[in-house]
């Protein structure tokens, strides 16, 4: 298949890796793929270099920007329509909210200039949702009714959790039958290695973390709704009972100047430790250096830190929103009330306390999620739904799969 995916930026970030990674999954199954991506700006961090020789095309379209602006996005919509229709997709995959209008509507728009009016078929994975309830009543009703707009051009929906997709059919976005869960994938071995004790002891060092501290790490970026400040409220509260406790949060993001101005101003920067940005590769030593994986986004599709931390075999503390509950239970960590400071608080200090809890947790995680978020079983998902696309008896899909 001719297989063409657009996401608006490649910073470093889950919707990110997953699209490079399905991409080069795509094109190691002999399809012909190509990426089409804006510029990476902003602390976040680029995966530019992530994408060469991994067997993929890669264009850089400028006008492809995250901020809503109307005339220049009316001019990437055209630029995208032209460069789409001289690529000939018999897919096109978008990611993320802008994207995948801009990318919807260019595609839909696509239709061959011959009797059957055909066009290629067009997906849009679902990481995470542009309205949710942290932003006001008439921006989510303006997102929803942009969303169910694009849904009219879309032919299926992948998202990387069920959740994603009983919230997209609440407010009436799609059918049901349009969407299919992929889970978003990792290099599940990466994770599922032991970590080396040298390795560790080094990177505890490089902190200034000592060997017995027990460590609460969060993989995020330092950016509006990530939570960080229920950790640090949490961290003040639990600073002063356990001297032998440190948190480490591993990321950038337009907040870390903020928090970290907030630690020194609670004297906890010897509690609190920042390691800036990390790439893809260094999560695992981060996460395996680490004893409790603690995830308090408030507008998250299913965050990878979560299954990340449970193939490294470490349990997992995240706010109950979204799809966490897909992965987090009580046998697997600690799922707590969104923003409730006091049961976050009281869910970290049951794992600080128990090592051996820790170790029983971790060990059933590992198992639960082994399999679930490898790169084959989310592309094989992905594979199957382009393939009911294409063989479809509809004259508004361009191609079949014997062509």
């Amino acid at each position: 298949m001719k297989i063409v995916h657009i996401i608006t930026r490649l910073i470093l970030g889950g919707a990110q890796e997953n699209t490079i990674l399905t991409c080069r999954e795509l094109a190691a199954r002999g399809h012909d793929v190509t990426l089409i991506t804006g510029p990476a700006t902003g602390p976040e961090g680029s995966l530019f270099g992530h994408t060469e020789n991994m067997g993929f095309e890669v264009v850089r379209l400028e006008r492809l920007i995250r901020a809503i602006r109307p005339i220049n996005d009316y001019l990437a919509y055209c630029e995208l329509k032209m460069l789409l229709r001289k690529l000939d997709p018999d897919i096109i995959h978008t990611h993320s909210a802008k994207a995948g209008i801009v990318g919807r509507f260019a595609g839909h728009s696509l239709k061959k200039y011959d009797k059957a009016g055909k066009r290629p078929a067009v997906v849009h994975g679902v990481h995470g949702l542009a309205f949710h309830r942290y932003q006001s009543g008439w921006l989510n009703r303006f997102y929803i009714a942009v969303e169910k707009a694009a849904a009219e051009k879309t032919d299926a929906f992948i998202c990387v959790a069920d959740a994603m997709t009983e919230q997209s059919l609440a407010v009436g976005i799609g059918r049901k039958e349009q969407y299919t869960t992929a889970y978003s994938a990792m290099q599940e071995g990466a994770f599922l290695k032991p970590i080396d004790e040298a390795k560790k002891q080094i990177f505890r060092q490089q902190y200034k973390i000592d060997d017995d501290a027990v460590v609460l790490v969060t993989v995020a970026r330092l950016f509006e709704l990530k939570g960080h400040d229920y950790i640090i409220e949490s961290a003040k509260r639990l600073a002063c009972r356990y001297e032998n406790v440190v948190w480490l949060f591993v990321g950038n993001g337009n907040l870390a100047g903020k928090f970290k101005r907030e630690v020194k101003r609670l004297g906890l920067e010897g509690r609190i430790k920042f390691t800036g940005l990390l790439q893809p590769d260094e999560i695992p030593l981060a996460i395996g250096s680490s004893d409790i994986l603690v995830h308090c986004s408030l507008r998250e599709g299913l965050a990878r830190a979560l299954p990340q931390a449970m193939l490294c075999g470490k349990p997992a503390i995240a706010f109950d929103l979204d799809g966490a509950r897909e992965v987090v239970n009580e046998n697997t960590g600690r799922l707590v009330e969104a923003e409730n400071v006091d049961e976050l608080t009281s869910a970290c200090e049951e794992l600080i306390k128990d090592a051996d809890l820790r170790r029983g947790l971790g060990e059933f995680a590992r198992e639960s999620v082994k399999g679930k978020f490898a790169p084959d079983t989310m592309v094989d998902v992905i594979e199957k739904v382009y393939e009911r696309l294409l063989v479809k008896d509809d004259m508004t899909i361009t191609r079949r799969l014997s062509k």
